[in-house]
């Protein structure tokens, strides 16, 4: 009798988005891609948000939309091994990394995974910005409402003070 090896899963929250190409289709693929890799598995999906292009300076409304989506996974992967295959992913979808912030057909970032605060030269957990983003958080909020930040709180209040500014205005795609 052939006997499964047990693999512990941590779960883990993944933001998606994409402002080249076919996004809504890019998005897809990759939420497909990611439920492939090895170790991890799809749990929840949120609907797609499409928002307007925020840039160092602020929102650029010359600059394509973004279609943004995040997703609930459990992985038996490291933080590390898990940002690698992201990546990984990310440059399969033609990913171009010139200038901060630029536009993209894919990035995929990991905003938490099981409660680790951690810092280091490749990954921030959580995101260090995801508590401010309301791309993030909207699509967050939908699939899991009762979810918190390690170290901010939970992301209802945090959504909460997002549309408080004006510089992120979320709008539903379809």
């Amino acid at each position: 009798m052939r006997r499964e090896k047990l693999r512990v899963t941590l779960p883990a929250v993944i933001a998606l988005g994409s402002n080249l190409g076919d996004r809504d289709t890019t998005l897809r693929e990759a939420i497909a891609e990611i439920g492939r890799l090895d170790g991890v598995w799809v749990d929840e999906v949120s609907s797609f948000y499409e928002t307007d292009a925020l840039k160092p300076d602020g929102v650029d409304l010359d600059a394509p939309a973004y279609i943004n989506a995040v997703i609930l996974v459990r992985s038996a992967l490291t933080p590390h091994e898990l940002l690698i295959a992201l990546q990984a992913i990310e440059q399969a979808h033609d990913r171009v990394r010139l200038e901060r912030w630029g536009d993209r057909t894919l990035d995929l970032d990991i905003v938490t995974f099981a409660s680790l605060v951690q810092q280091d030269d490749t990954l921030t957990l959580p995101h260090p910005r995801a508590f401010e983003r309301a791309f993030v958080l909207a699509p967050w909020y939908e699939i899991e409402p009762g979810a918190e930040i390690p170290g901010r709180g939970p992301i209802a209040a945090l959504l909460a003070a997002t549309y408080e500014s004006p510089r992120l205005h979320a709008r539903w795609s379809s």
